[in-house]
């Protein structure tokens, strides 16, 4: 079960883009949580190169689609959190990839937001995920899709999240 205490356990992993990556890394930070995964070579993003606190490994391309396969292969799950009901753009490439290396997945969208946190925290137990691999949209395609990543994320590994 994954109560606070074993968040030690626990590793993020995104490709440090805006929005839903960048969220989950953050979160990871502000929490003592180890993080890395894959970006693309030159740290590229949508905003400029990517922060050097982000503990991050570049790919051998600059190409977008390298990093997000990477991450979903060296994961033990992936959730793929959306504002929107329906994924799109890299974010279904993202499903492709966890479907290709038989990795778990779960998309998360906001439209359903009350029990995400409880079906995050189920999914991680009944999966034994310890590095997750956290996706979704880029800031520019759903601005709030960080704020939904953080509330999902701290509720997620609160105490008071339903077992």
């Amino acid at each position: 079960m994954l109560e606070a205490m074993n968040l030690q356990s626990l590793k993020i992993i995104s490709g440090g883009q805006t929005g839903a990556d960048r969220a989950g890394l953050d979160w990871a930070i502000k929490n003592g949580i180890p993080h890395g995964g894959w970006c693309p070579k030159g740290r590229r993003a949508e905003d400029g190169p990517i922060d050097a606190k982000y503990q991050l490994h570049e790919t051998t391309n600059s190409n977008y689609l390298q990093r997000t396969e990477w991450n979903a292969r060296d994961s033990d799950g992936t959730v793929i959190f959306s504002v929107r009901k329906h994924l799109s753009g890299n974010s279904s490439g993202t499903l492709e990839f966890a479907i290709k290396h038989r990795k778990p997945y779960l998309h998360l969208s906001a439209v359903f937001k009350d029990n995400a946190a409880s079906v995050l925290k189920k999914w991680m137990q009944q999966n034994n995920i310890r590095v997750l691999n956290v996706a979704g949209p880029r800031a520019s395609k759903e601005p709030e899709i960080g704020e939904f990543v953080h509330q999902v994320l701290a509720a997620t590994f609160s105490s008071k999240t339903a077992k």
